[in-house]
C-alpha cells in the first residue's frame, strides 16, 4: 500500500496552483471500530481530505479543526490536523441516518475552521452549509474567505473494509487576474474528465499527467499523512486530577475501576483503587 501523501503542484506558464492527496490508512485508522453507517464514513472521507488540502492551502504551522455541526442526524463530525499533516478525526449521530447529502446528513447547519497557529491568534471561519456537497461548501468558503476562486473534486471508496479517499484542488493565483482566470478556466475543464477510480487508485504523477499533460505540471515533494491520535495516559491522569481524588474513589468503590475511554482511537485507561491513590500523593 503506497504511503498517504498530499501533493502541491505548479503549471509552467499557467497561473493556478494545485494540490492532490491520497489516503487510505490514516482514514482507515480513524473509522477502525467506530460501525459508521456507510454515509458517514463518506463524509468523514471527504472532511478528512479537505482538512488536509485546506491545511496545505492556508499555510500556517499549528493546530487546524474543520467541524461540521447540525441539527441533522449527523450531530456532527470534525477532523483534527495540523501543518505536518497528523490527522484524527470524529462523528456523532443522533439519529438514523437515511440520505447521503450534506442536508440529508447535517440537517440545517454550518461549516466551522478554527486555526490556532504556534505563534499568532487564533482565526475561526464559518460556513452556513447550504451547498449539497462538501465540496461546494468548502469552495463557498474560498469565495468569501480568500475571494479567490477555487475548486475541489473528491473521491471516496467506503464499501469495502479497506476505505479510502482523495482529493483534487485547484485555485486561482493572484497575479494578472485576466490571464490567471483564463488558465483557471481551462484547467477547470480538464479536471472535469478525472475519474473517482483514478484519484483513488493511481499514482500522483499518473493522474496529474493524464489530465494535464499538455500543460506540464510541475509536482513538490509530497508530505506524508499520519493518523495521530494524541491520547496517553499521562494526559488521561491529569485530567482525572480535576475530577478529585474523593469523588474517583467513590467511583472504583461502586464499578471496581475507573475506565476512561478516548473518543477518537477508542483505548481504554484503566485505574484501580491504588492507581488512584498513587496520582494523588
Amino acid at each position: 500500500m503506497q504511503p498517504d501523501l498530499l501533493h502541491r503542484y505548479i503549471f509552467d506558464e499557467l497561473d493556478v496552483r494545485g494540490e492532490l492527496v491520497q489516503i487510505s490508512q490514516t482514514f482507515n485508522d480513524i473509522v477502525a471500530g467506530h460501525d459508521y453507517p456507510e454515509p458517514v464514513k463518506h463524509l468523514l472521507g471527504e472532511l478528512l481530505v479537505a482538512t488536509s488540502l485546506l491545511t496545505a492551502t492556508l499555510k500556517f504551522e499549528g493546530d487546524i479543526a474543520v467541524q461540521l455541526q447540525g441539527d441533522g442526524p449527523v450531530k456532527y463530525a470534525v477532523i483534527n490536523g495540523d501543518h505536518q499533516q497528523n490527522m484524527r478525526g470524529i462523528a456523532r449521530m443522533q439519529s438514523e441516518v437515511m440520505g447521503s447529502r450534506i442536508s440529508d446528513l447535517m440537517g440545517h447547519g454550518h461549516m466551522v475552521i478554527t486555526i490556532t497557529p504556534i505563534k499568532g491568534e487564533r482565526y475561526q471561519g464559518i460556513v452556513p452549509l447550504t451547498k449539497d456537497t462538501l465540496a461546494e461548501c468548502i469552495e463557498d468558503y474560498f469565495t468569501q474567505s480568500e475571494q479567490l476562486t477555487t475548486r475541489l473534486w473528491f473521491a471516496t471508496q467506503t464499501d469495502t473494509d479497506n476505505v479510502k479517499a482523495a482529493g483534487l484542488f485547484l485555485q486561482v493565483l493572484p497575479v494578472n487576474k485576466e490571464k490567471s482566470q483564463q488558465d483557471f478556466t481551462h484547467l477547470e475543464a480538464l479536471s472535469h474528465t478525472v475519474k473517482d477510480e483514478e484519484l483513488l487508485e493511481l499514482d500522483a504523477q499518473t493522474v496529474l499527467t493524464r489530465l494535464y499533460h499538455e500543460d506540464n505540471p510541475q509536482l513538490f515533494e509530497p508530505q506524508e499523512i499520519n493518523f495521530v491520535c494524541g491520547c496517553s495516559r499521562d494526559k488521561t491522569i491529569a485530567a482525572l486530577v480535576n475530577v478529585g481524588q474523593e469523588a474517583l474513589l467513590e467511583d472504583v468503590q461502586a464499578q471496581g475501576e475507573v475506565v476512561i475511554s478516548c473518543h477518537y482511537c477508542l483505548t481504554d485507561y484503566r485505574f484501580d483503587e491504588q492507581d488512584i491513590r498513587n496520582i494523588f500523593n
